[in-house]
């Protein structure tokens, strides 16, 4: 007698990602995907992934109103040097120098005016300059099919089998 019972469900990230292998750093399992590029393996569906991400954020500096403003006008400067060099295309002889220094100038002073104001309009809530990165712990390699077992295998000839996922 035949039943109609619905299918096994499947975990959708067990069945879909199976590690390979865990590296301590990015550089390690960059250079075991290419090995195993070269070696002929189907890369395209293997994924790098970065686990315990940190958001790392190095203080710079003190942010004052003067310096908003002078970072403001340096981004300014790039805009009206891609505005100058656009209205220096409709242009002839000199004045296509003249047109990408005003582009400059007029640039810095709105970037300028902006920066400064932007910084003024948070009541000193954010008096600092700093840069932002992510972290990772560790990096897994992840098969998007059934290829994880001969990815390890290739590996593991290669020597560049660290640890067990």
């Amino acid at each position: 007698m035949l039943t109609n019972k619905p299918p096994l469900l499947m975990n959708p990230i067990s069945a879909a990602w199976n590690t390979v292998a865990r590296f301590d750093d990015y550089e390690t399992a960059q250079h075991a995907v290419d090995r195993l590029s070269d070696d002929g393996f189907p890369v395209g569906k293997l994924d790098i992934v970065g686990c315990d991400l940190r958001l790392i954020e190095r203080v710079t500096g003190r942010m004052t109103k003067a310096r908003a403003a002078g970072a403001g006008a340096v981004s300014g400067m790039w805009a009206g040097l891609l505005i100058g060099i656009l209205l220096g295309l409709f242009t002839t002889g000199h004045t296509w120098l003249g047109a990408v220094a005003a582009g400059v100038a007029i640039g810095a002073l709105w970037g300028a005016v902006f920066g400064f104001a932007a910084h003024a309009a948070t009541r000193g809530q954010r008096d600092f300059s700093s840069v932002r990165g992510l972290s990772a712990a560790r990096y897994d390699l992840i098969a998007r099919d059934g290829s994880a077992e001969r990815a390890r295998t290739m590996l593991g000839q290669a020597g560049l089998l660290p640890t067990a996922p």
